[in-house]
């Protein structure tokens, strides 16, 4: 009952304004906002204000190549990171309004393949509760940013291998993957993609006409902007495009202010846009109303009317000085942004940036809210640059309380040849680890690393930025690698999600060429305690090596030392051959879970 009499008062302040905009909003912004750029070390930001269904304010400020001083537009493109979230929402709540899907169906209905951690997620999760982010999973994040792939049924898959932290509905938490499934089944059921979907729907109804969702859309960019990050407080410095490649339905967009004005405009005006109903009214008025707390918000002495923190589709709502705010911000390498408008208002503020994980997009938003909604300013300029101070000196607290936790003097108990290998997990991916130039390394499909030897068998990761290590850029997580019976090393964890257990990644040896004239020397009869081991190549497979024991099946061998196997299919077995004093081969040594077992060559 409540909730309905909630639509209610959305439908008859739909079309109501409780503020009017003073004549003089603007005096003395445009000086305000390029202040800015040099407080915050920003290469720069572009930002536009609608008022009802047309664009009052629009400007950019800064570069969008610092380096060659070419200055942004309002038609410059920018990544748009988790803003692009509530055009994947919507995309559902279209084909909700076309009868080809109820929010409270299960998203198995239409992704047969795919399957949560346990039956009691696979049971109880519906579509409403993968668009409000309270299946129970946290973020998982890593297993996407570190482990991109291209291919969206791959990044599904990991999904039933991700644990969760609560129980379904418990609490909010948000999560990328669930936006992914979002863009999957509109995929399933409308049989294109999610980007022509968002074309479709979209981008071409809306006039966005330079707005695209991949990341050959900044690259080969007329008016496209590229991403920096700040280093060492002062130094402006680029950063490479990261493509967010299958993982495109949580956040891949790249717009403007100007195209992403005709966005806010639709939402303002119940889904219509130059009379063209784009999204579903009863859809709009549904994903602005609070779906699911967020956290327990309530007011404080310094900002007694800012308060409520809640989530609908797509969007975050809250309470700002009075004033239902509608809002989501998006980041990613580079970028930073902030969609926000005030439905009882009929006022939207959009606001792009080019610097990595920044504050200007909501320190902008808030300095445009008060002057047009008339309300008692806050100095938003101050408050965020005193925040940052205390941000930064809490950081290097815990810094310093890190190093003192490091056990001084210690060593690894292998050489860093025998850390080599392949390292997997289903719910994330494969990391590759290895040696270069007397240093222990890492990498994945986006990145290398270097691995620092903390203590004992744990490193610390560091970025390798333009071939070098970048020692301002510590990874904040730790590589703690594990050994099995035998003493080999067997595993790797890592709190890669901060809210369940370290993730373990399992190590399989890296495999090594080996000619047939090596293999050779190894093939013959072997005796085991009266059983006849036989190891042969095949004439289809001259570089192979081959065992079968009575009464087992045949086992592919792997090369992963010199005359050293392990078997392809069993994991924590391997077969060491061992050497005369003549350096005939004289006997295999097999290593198993129960013993280490000698064959004598026949």
């Amino acid at each position: 009952m409540k909730k309905f009499f909630l639509l209610l008062a959305f439908a008859f302040f739909s079309n109501v304004s409780f503020s009017q905009i003073p004549d003089n909003w603007q005096t003395g912004l445009d000086e305000e906002l390029s202040q800015l750029l040099e407080d915050w070390k920003v290469a720069g930001f572009t930002v536009a204000v609608v008022d009802k269904d047309k664009i009052i304010y629009a400007n950019g400020f800064g570069y969008k190549d610092y380096e060659k001083k070419l200055p942004i537009t309002t038609n410059t493109l920018f990544a748009i990171g988790s803003s692009s979230k509530a055009f994947t929402s919507g995309l559902l709540g279209i084909l909700a309004e076309e009868m080809k899907l109820s929010f409270d169906d299960s998203p198995i209905n239409y992704i047969p393949e795919l399957r949560f951690n346990n039956d009691e997620m696979n049971n109880q999760i519906t579509i409403r509760d993968i668009i409000t982010h309270r299946t129970g999973l946290p973020r998982h994040d890593l297993s996407w940013y570190l482990f991109s792939t291209n291919s969206r049924d791959s990044l599904m898959q990991r999904i039933q291998y991700q644990e969760p932290f609560a129980k379904v509905r418990e609490k909010w938490h948000y999560n990328n993957f669930m936006f992914l499934t979002q863009g999957v089944i509109t995929e399933k059921i409308t049989g294109k993609s999610w980007e022509e979907n968002l074309q479709d729907k979209y981008f071409g109804p809306l006039e966005m006409k330079t707005t695209n969702a991949v990341i050959d859309g900044l690259r080969k960019g007329n008016d496209a902007s590229f991403g920096y990050q700040v280093k060492q407080d002062s130094l402006i410095e680029k950063m490479d495009y990261y493509d967010i490649a299958a993982m495109g339905p949580a956040g891949s967009i790249n717009s403007s202010v100007n195209e992403m004005s005709n966005w806010l405009i639709t939402w303002i005006n119940g889904g219509k846009f130059k009379d063209k109903q784009i999204l579903p009214e009863a859809y709009v008025k549904e994903a602005i109303s609070p779906q699911m707390i967020m956290a327990n918000s309530i007011p404080d002495k310094e900002f007694p009317d800012m308060h409520i923190s809640t989530y609908g589709y797509g969007w975050m709502i809250s309470s700002y000085k009075g004033h239902y705010r509608v809002e989501h911000g998006g980041n990613i390498d580079g970028f930073s942004a902030n969609a926000a408008f005030f439905p009882m208002d009929s006022v939207g503020i959009v606001v792009l940036s080019n610097q990595n994980g920044s504050v200007i997009p909501s320190l902008v938003r808030n300095m445009i809210s008060d002057r047009i909604l008339q309300v008692t300013p806050t100095d938003w300029n101050k408050y965020y640059l005193e925040r940052s101070e205390k941000a930064k000196a809490a950081s290097k607290e815990a810094s310093s309380s890190q190093s003192s936790n490091q056990k001084k003097g210690t060593r690894p108990s292998h050489n860093l040849t025998e850390f080599a290998g392949d390292y997997s997990n289903p719910g994330y991916g494969t990391m590759e680890v290895y040696v270069e130039k007397d240093s222990l390394m890492a990498r994945v499909k986006t990145r290398k690393m270097w691995l620092k030897h903390y203590h004992y068998n744990i490193f610390t990761p560091y970025a390798i930025t333009d071939g070098k290590v970048d020692t301002t850029q510590n990874i904040p997580i730790m590589f703690n690698f594990r050994t099995n019976d035998q003493g080999d090393i067997s595993s790797m964890s890592a709190k890669l999600e901060p809210t369940v257990e370290p993730i373990e990644f399992k190590r399989n040896p890296k495999v090594i060429e080996v000619d047939e004239k090596s293999l050779e020397r190894l093939v013959g009869e072997y005796d085991l305690a009266g059983m006849v081991s036989k190891f042969y190549t095949k004439p289809s497979q001259p570089k192979t090596l081959f065992l079968f024991v009575t009464g087992q099946p045949e086992y592919e061998l792997l090369p992963i030392g010199k005359d050293k196997f392990s078997l392809k299919i069993l994991e924590g077995f391997t077969i060491e051959f061992l050497e005369d004093e003549n350096g005939n081969i004289k006997e295999a040594k097999f290593i198993q879970p129960n013993g280490v077992f000698i064959a004598k060559r026949k």
